[in-house]
């Protein structure tokens, strides 16, 4: 169990600095489209 609880310490800032880098990587390509506007 040592183990799997020190997976979560590693994915969480990892998820942490992953999901809003993606997530502002699909909002500036929303928005490059979205220029016709």
């Amino acid at each position: 169990m040592a183990t799997f609880t020190s997976i979560p310490s590693i994915f969480v800032p990892l998820v942490g600095l992953v999901v809003p880098a993606i997530a502002m990587a699909s909002l500036s390509l929303h928005v490059q489209r979205n220029k016709i506007f």
